[in-house]
């Protein structure tokens, strides 16, 4: 029996709508003490993530659901122009915000954002409708048509974010358009290529900024600085340890009355383990994982290949940012500064899932399901 043409992939939608909810309720956990101590206001992060996130993010993501997602092959040229636009503007002065050394916002009055999120969904839907045309005429796999101008356009968006410097995004973006890049059917040869060129990037950008360094000495020693740059990790594993199996209960984190850093941001999985213990944490991640496979599942049944791409694209963004946050705070890769999506504070952040999950919807209604084969 063929299911109604048009209608949202349900599992999709169901898990998109528990994961909001459920990140919207941990928030207002993990946000009270810090919004006291800054605005006296327990309810800020939470007010402002309804304000300037849940609600035009639900407005962005009915019309783009509601949109076809193939308008945006036309617009995908333009997609990378104004990618790289918002990534200069983080350097034009009086529009341009730093904090704690690094210049990842802009300020227009009375919007300020992140303009490193919006660049994911738009350099994915560049890459989406490149490799669409590309793959149709034979040459995204050949080397002077196919690789070095997909290498060149990823350089110059990969070098603006290292400039913030953003290298949590930097991987994040890298590693979404490479997924799409794989899945085109591109040699294996390039990606050992890039692979080494990679951990050569990587070694150059420890070894030529000191706090990268001390962030990678930090993760493979914790304990030698407890009171530094350790701080972070070593509050975050309190945090996650005194969890436990069934959790502290929601509400009774003692790590996030001003003990772990970035507690509404980057630590908010901490938070969440330690008030609800290893099995819900575990079902979370289950649902998470739930989720990105439904991406992919789209992915799989696009009815064509810039639909296809994009949604490998995203399901990727999604997954590789969650697992890098997740690690970092179980200590399994360096703290990146990425937030783990649909849980933590950041209205920039919220508004482009949003706008990539509209437009993960509009693909599920073009594809024709079937049940009881």
């Amino acid at each position: 029996m063929r299911e109604k043409r048009g209608a949202i992939d349900r599992g999709f939608l169901y898990s998109l709508i528990i994961l909001v909810g459920f990140g919207l309720l941990m928030l207002l956990s993990a946000s009270g003490p810090v919004g006291y101590q800054k605005f006296d206001d327990v309810l800020y992060f939470f007010n402002h993530q309804i304000i300037y996130g849940l609600i035009p993010g639900i407005i962005l993501f009915a019309i783009f659901a509601k949109l076809d997602y193939r308008l945006l092959v036309k617009l995908a040229p333009a997609a990378l122009i104004i990618s790289i636009i918002l990534l200069l503007l983080v350097y034009i002065p009086g529009i341009g915000m730093r904090f704690g050394g690094s210049g990842r916002w802009v300020d227009f009055g009375l919007i300020t954002f992140q303009p490193s999120e919006f660049v994911k969904i738009g350099f994915l839907v560049y890459v989406a409708a490149w490799l669409e045309k590309r793959t149709q005429n034979k040459e995204a796999h050949t080397l002077e048509k196919g690789l070095i101008p997909f290498l060149v356009a990823l350089a110059v968006i990969m070098f603006l974010l290292i400039l913030q410097p953003n290298t949590g995004s930097m991987v994040v973006i890298a590693g979404a358009a490479l997924t799409a890049y794989f899945i085109s059917g591109a040699p294996l040869v390039y990606f050992f290529g890039i692979g080494a060129a990679g951990a050569a990037l990587f070694w150059i950008l420890i070894n030529a900024t000191p706090y990268r360094a001390q962030r990678v000495l930090t993760f493979l020693h914790p304990e030698l600085d407890p009171q530094g740059i350790g701080y972070h990790i070593n509050q975050a594993f309190l945090a996650i340890g005194s969890g436990g199996l069934f959790g502290l209960g929601y509400g009774h984190s003692r790590q996030k009355y001003l003990y772990l850093p970035e507690v509404a941001g980057d630590s908010i999985f901490a938070v969440v383990a330690e008030e609800m213990g290893f099995f819900i944490t575990t079902l979370f991640l289950a649902l998470l994982g739930f989720f990105i496979y439904k991406c992919f599942d789209i992915a799989k049944r696009a009815k064509d290949p810039f639909g296809q791409f994009l949604a490998v694209g995203i399901g990727a963004w999604i997954g590789i940012q969650s697992a890098l946050n997740i690690a970092s705070m179980l200590g399994l890769v360096p703290i990146t500064g990425v937030t783990l999506p649909f849980i933590s504070y950041g209205s920039s952040a919220f508004v482009a899932l949003a706008i990539a999950c509209g437009i993960m919807a509009s693909i599920s209604r073009g594809t024709q399901l079937w049940q009881g084969r």
